[in-house]
């Protein structure tokens, strides 16, 4: 299928899409993760959104910035959160010409090469949002504790029942939005700073009546670096479904 093409601000040419990765001392990852991107998704832009690394990640995405057009980098002061990074993220789309967000983690635990399958899917199927699911049939995990699989199965399920979504992975990141739908939202509306922000952005898009289509991921364990889930991250999102369960 053709993409459809659009002049940035610089003048290159892109299909309309920005890839978005959000970043705190992934060093060891985003190189490979934006080699991957350029290799299988040459015409989109991408987005680090860089929490002040400090082990460098954010001025190693700014000198990638000044040798490629297509990738730019949007600094923070610190590590203040995966959704308040997304919001950002979004802000920053918004005031810009893309049709598509995608979203994926910059660790490698999701596979960069599957971004032209989340676009077919949205483009062909005119799917607001195409969602990377693990629990769906031909998806699942890779290199996770039973621990961390029986925590993450059953804080989705919990989330999936108590706010009616039609899907079964609600916590995950690797999605891609049409950007039509997301200027509906209210962002100002939008309050969580960590990972509940993944259910409540979810929750808010499908109560706007955003169509919501799972694909199959394998998750895998991250390639370097320290996760930056928690048992704080875990309770903080069972928090902020009860609160989205409320409105």
């Amino acid at each position: 299928m053709s993409l459809q093409s659009r002049a940035n601000a610089d003048g290159a040419q892109s299909s309309g899409v920005l890839v978005v990765l959000c970043t705190y001392n992934e060093m060891t990852n985003l190189p490979r993760a934006i080699e991957v991107l350029e290799r299988m998704a040459p015409e989109c832009d991408v987005l680090v959104v860089d929490d002040n690394s400090p082990d460098g990640t954010g001025k190693w995405a700014a000198n990638a910035a000044l040798a490629s057009k297509r990738i730019h980098v949007l600094g923070r002061s610190g590590k203040l959160g995966l959704g308040s990074a997304l919001r950002d993220a979004i802000r920053w789309c918004l005031e810009r010409d893309y049709q598509y967000l995608v979203n994926l983690d910059a660790d490698l635990s999701h596979d960069p090469a599957k971004v032209p399958e989340f676009l077919k899917i949205a483009r062909e199927q005119n799917i607001d949002v195409v969602i990377g699911s693990r629990y769906i049939e031909g998806g699942g995990t890779e290199g996770l504790s039973f621990f961390r699989k029986l925590l993450s199965r059953g804080l989705n399920r919990y989330a999936a029942r108590m706010l009616q979504l039609p899907v079964r992975d609600c916590s995950g990141s690797y999605r891609c939005y049409r950007v039509s739908k997301l200027r509906e939202l209210q962002l100002d509306e939008l309050t969580c700073d960590g990972y509940g922000f993944l259910e409540e952005i979810l929750v808010t898009l499908h109560r706007l009546g955003a169509t919501l289509r799972e694909t199959p991921i394998t998750y895998h364990e991250r390639h370097g670096g320290e996760s930056k889930l928690s048992w704080s991250d875990a309770t903080g999102a069972m928090a902020v479904i009860r609160k989205l369960r409320q409105r």
